[in-house]
C-alpha cells in the first residue's frame, strides 16, 4: 500500500510541476528538500484524501512540511489502515 501511495504522491506533484527525478523517500517535503509552501501540501494532502478517503486537519501541515516522503507515505498508511473495517478481528 504504502508504495502505491509514494506513486500518487509523485504523480501529484508531477502534475503540480514540481521536478521529482532527485526525489527520494528521505527527500523533505518542506524547505529541505521539495520546499512544498502551504497551499502546495494543502493542494496534495488534498489529493490523497481524495484518493485515499483519509483526512487532515489543517493544524497538521505544519509537521507535514516537516517529514519526509517515506514518513509522510507511512502517514498515510496508518491513516488508512486506522479508517479501514477491522478484518484481523473477523479472521481470528
Amino acid at each position: 500500500m504504502q508504495e502505491r501511495i509514494h506513486e500518487f504522491v509523485l504523480a501529484a506533484l508531477t502534475e503540480m510541476s514540481y521536478d521529482v527525478s532527485e526525489v527520494t523517500g528521505e527527500t523533505d517535503l518542506g524547505p529541505a528538500g521539495l520546499d512544498l509552501e502551504s497551499l502546495a501540501l494543502a493542494d496534495l494532502s488534498a489529493q490523497v484524501e481524495d484518493e485515499f478517503g483519509v483526512k487532515f486537519n489543517l493544524d497538521e501541515m505544519e509537521t507535514t512540511a516537516l517529514m519526509t516522503l517515506d514518513q509522510f507515505t507511512a502517514d498515510v498508511a496508518r491513516r488508512i489502515a486506522a479508517t479501514a473495517p477491522t478484518a484481523a478481528g473477523s479472521a481470528a
